[in-house]
């Protein structure tokens, strides 16, 4: 049975993809000012974000939601600017390991502090926006499911 979508559905879904796209908007213009592509600070962030597990090209494949192949030639341009690093693994010398450099980490730095302060702005309205969309699946009993 196909379950309904109400007015109030679409207004909530369309408000929380508004805030969502502007808070992704906001992050991709502060990436460019900073001289990064708003992909490659996505890379450096799941770098980041994985530690301390050691991070291979494939976990970062999976975090981006990219083929390997992207991922291989992502790491390659971060690496070209400095940003990042590449070791064999120590065991199995076919597994690459990647990790920040100095640099890396300043321009990750800086970003995710320009990220948290825009979160600061924005996050009580993404919030509000999902609350919306939880609080009327909780009341349906689509949440449940």
């Amino acid at each position: 049975m196909r379950e309904e979508t109400t007015a109030p559905n679409y207004t909530a879904l369309a408000d929380f993809r508004t805030e969502l796209r502007r808070f992704l908007a906001t992050s991709a213009d502060a990436a460019r000012s900073a001289g990064i592509d708003p992909t490659q600070h996505q890379l450096l962030l799941v770098v980041k974000g994985m530690e301390p597990m050691q991070v291979t090209i494939g976990d970062l494949a999976d975090r981006l939601m990219i083929k390997h192949h992207s991922a291989v030639e992502l790491v390659n341009r971060c690496e070209q600017n400095g940003w990042i690093e590449r070791h064999r693994d120590d065991v199995d010398r076919r597994v690459v390991h990647v990790r920040l450099t100095a640099q890396g980490e300043t321009i990750l730095s800086d970003l995710s502090t320009l990220h948290m302060r825009e979160l600061q702005s924005s996050g009580p309205r993404l919030i509000k926006a999902l609350t919306a969309i939880l609080k009327d699946n909780a009341i349906s009993g689509k949440g449940d499911q």
